[in-house]
């Protein structure tokens, strides 16, 4: 663990210019360029807004704002879009870099920590876009929003641990990408992002409470509706798992990376 922590830092300015170069070639020959990562999430956040408030008129109950609802979906949709952008990008990270991997002598896992890097600024981009979105709405930040950091550091374990472990497995057997596409797809209805857990019947409540996506997402919706900080217990059993996959995909990536440039 220790020499590949060093071997990553040695690396760290291959990282940082591979995630600058990312961005470079994405918004090649557009004349707003980098802008348009503050405008496509902003455009994005504030579409919900409308239709969620002044078209469907959803309701959270005890809540009278009537834009409560399209805050409760921007925060769990904001969450859940980073997990998912890490995971589904890192479950084929070494298939899209193979022609990089069998050129360039390097430490394979820059890979994963350049698309989580990219992830993580689009992410940060979406968070300030739905922002500007909530000063729209009147509705103010609040100390609580300091547990975010906290919710993005569990969140990029889990989805780390995961995607490590599958984007090796998808190598040696390309069925894993299919497959996981609609793992993903069935995972998010299992995690209350468009609806209330609270209005569930109680035996689906102790499926979505073995999610855990669920107590990450928590994290987002309580900071950014209800101005509140998460409850330290509800987090221990998600940052055990979150660490252990997380530690876990670092062995496996040990056991298999000798073999990954073969199976390519």
């Amino acid at each position: 663990m220790k020499a590949v922590l060093i071997s990553l830092w040695h690396y760290r300015h291959f990282i940082v210019s591979s995630i600058k170069a990312e961005f470079s070639g994405r918004f090649a020959r557009s004349k707003l360029g980098a802008l348009w990562m503050i405008l496509n999430p902003l455009a994005q956040a504030t579409i919900f807004a409308i239709v969620l408030s002044e078209v469907l008129v959803t309701k959270i109950p005890n809540i009278e704002n009537k834009s409560a609802y399209a805050i409760y979906l921007m925060a769990g949709m904001s969450a859940w879009g980073l997990f998912a952008e890490i995971m589904n990008r890192c479950t084929t990270v070494f298939i899209d870099y193979s022609n990089t991997l069998k050129k360039i002598s390097f430490p394979r896992l820059c890979l994963p920590l350049i698309v989580g890097g990219s992830a993580l600024i689009n992410h940060l981009l979406l968070l300030a876009a739905i922002a500007v979105v909530f000063l729209f709405f009147g509705h103010m930040p609040t100390i609580a929003w300091l547990a975010l950091p906290f919710g993005m550091l569990l969140i990029v374990l889990l989805a780390f641990g995961l995607g490590i472990i599958l984007g090796l497995l998808n190598v040696f057997s390309r069925d894993v990408g299919q497959v996981m596409g609609i793992v993903l797809q069935l995972w998010f209805w299992f995690t209350p992002v468009v609806y209330l857990m609270d209005n569930m019947p109680p035996r689906f409540i102790a499926v979505l409470k073995l999610n855990p996506m669920t107590p990450m997402v928590k994290i987002y919706q309580n900071a950014l509706l209800y101005g509140q900080f998460p409850a330290l217990a509800d987090l221990l059993i998600p940052t055990l798992i979150s660490s252990g996959l997380f530690l876990f995909s670092f062995w496996i990536f040990r056991r298999a990376s000798a073999d990954l440039v073969d199976a390519l």
